[in-house]
């Protein structure tokens, strides 16, 4: 061990030495331990936590000056400056847009997972295995067949992108060599997310290629789906996937996925379900459960562990029926990846054949982690304990007149107005008011959306701290904000 003594500029703090490594790790040590008291505070005081605007003098502190100035100093910044500005959605009263709410958990598998700074590009090492044992237990989970193949991705947008290729690929073979040939038609429902849009855009098929069909209260409605597939094939288009969806992102809806797959297979298209959020209702007691029915007979299925799954983020899941067309449309191999027979080099198949990235963090951790601590019972306890919730707040909004709900309640989303007496253009800027003044005061946090061309107040229920007396309290607020 080389015993050399480190060397310091004068005057500046910074070590010169030959190792970024601590000058003490006792010292480390210590503001680590200290640094993991105050996360946990935090968590345990979540409550205690809405977001809160930040003051120009903490933004402006962020900038970056070069200057070294140690872990211990470093610790002490993270817990005092960074650590209390965060979204907020730790705390039981957030429900917009649909954020996950993370898990004690996650801080011990993310503490690993940064000490082992694993590549899980490839290679034959522990964490690949951990992300081998995810994407087992939920493609068990989603009714999957054994030879499906999956990969864990930043969140079902890039899921989307990988699904949709492989799509692409058995639609067009010489697509890698030869481009994208134009005249492919794919088809979603017309509340789908933008996610579908950008991959249609990202895999060179232009989002004018996406067919919005409209959608009755059960999804897609299916008869103008099919005409919208005739009317393509009559002009000489080639459809080649139909995209469900699984918990709609303004309004919490399912498609009728055994309905969708039956056409799917009698249209010869390639079948994805975004189930960002509404995959989990797997692991919901029925009715809940009921709702992704035939989740399992996709093509493809995009979900993400850091919504309804509580994981910390980024974790986000691409699975796919065929493993050959998954592989087919990323798989790459030059010599500098050769494949080994033994050593670290081994360890086939490499994920880096099934997406995007070579170089891929240890997202998989956290996910195996929540899984080992609370079980599939547990998480689905919790899943449905959010529906049930969203069925409390759907039932206050409707013994609150003039408030209103814009559409029934389904899962875990409920989206109303806060005066329906109003005209729609009054209503809509009441609403806006009525989300950003809770949001300001820390009493609840709704995001808005649009139904029937009135901004309505929306609640994504994704949030395993909150309580039927926050449900009721945050319904006070709206009516008194």
């Amino acid at each position: 061990m080389d015993a050399r003594p480190r060397r310091q500029r004068i005057g500046t703090g910074a070590l010169m030495a030959d190792t970024l490594d601590p000058a003490d790790w006792e010292a480390y040590r210590k503001a680590a331990h200290a640094l993991l008291d105050a996360c946990v505070d935090r968590l345990a005081t979540a409550r205690d936590h809405p977001w809160q605007p930040m003051p120009d003098a903490v933004r402006a502190g962020y900038t970056l000056d070069g200057v070294a100035r140690g872990e211990a100093a470093l610790a002490r910044e993270l817990a005092e400056q960074v650590l209390p500005w965060g979204t907020g959605n730790t705390h039981p009263r957030f429900w917009g847009w649909v954020h996950g709410t993370g898990l004690a958990s996650g801080v011990m598998a993310e503490m690993v997972a940064a000490t082992m700074n694993a590549n899980l590009g490839g290679r034959d090492h522990g964490a690949v295995e951990i992300e081998r044992a995810v994407i087992d237990w939920t493609r068990g989970v989603m009714g999957f067949p054994q030879g499906a193949s999956g990969v864990l991705v930043t969140g079902t947008s890039q899921a989307t992108v990988i699904a949709l290729a492989a799509a692409r690929q058995r639609a067009q073979p010489q697509v890698r060599t030869r481009g994208v040939s134009p005249g492919l038609t794919a088809y979603t429902g017309a509340g789908a997310h933008n996610a579908a849009r950008k991959a249609m855009e990202l895999l060179g098929l232009g989002h004018e290629a996406l067919r919005a069909i409209p959608e009755t209260d059960r999804g897609m409605d299916l008869d103008a789906l099919r005409h919208a597939i005739a009317q393509d094939r009559a002009a000489g288009l080639r459809p080649f996937a139909v995209i469900g969806t699984a918990g709609s992102v303004d309004l919490g809806r399912f498609d009728d996925l055994n309905a969708l797959a039956d056409l799917a297979q009698d249209q010869d298209l390639w079948l994805h379900v975004d189930g960002a959020f509404g995959a989990w209702t797997r692991l919901a007691d029925a009715p809940w459960r009921d709702l992704s029915d035939g989740i399992g007979r996709a093509d493809s299925l995009a979900c993400d562990f850091h919504k309804w799954m509580f994981v910390p983020y980024d974790c986000g899941l691409v699975l796919i029926r065929d493993e050959t067309a998954h592989r087919a449309a990323f798989a790459a191999r030059p010599p500098y990846l050769a494949a080994q027979s033994a050593g670290l080099g081994g360890g086939e198949p490499w994920f880096c054949d099934y997406g995007i990235d070579l170089s891929r963090g240890n997202r998989a951790l956290k996910a195996w982690a929540a899984i080992r601590a609370h079980g599939a019972d547990g998480l689905g306890a919790a899943i449905t304990r959010c529906c049930v919730l969203a069925a409390r707040m759907g039932q206050g909004v409707t013994a609150r007149a003039p408030m209103r709900l814009a559409a029934p309640v389904v899962s875990n989303l409920c989206v109303f107005t806060a005066d329906s007496r109003l005209s729609p253009a009054e209503q809509s800027a009441r609403n806006t008011r009525v989300a950003q003044a809770l949001q300001m005061s820390g009493e609840a946090v709704f995001s808005t959306t649009s139904v029937g061309g009135i901004t309505c107040l929306r609640a994504a229920i994704t949030n395993h701290r909150t309580t039927g007396e926050d449900i009721d309290a945050a319904l006070d607020a709206v009516t008194n904000a």
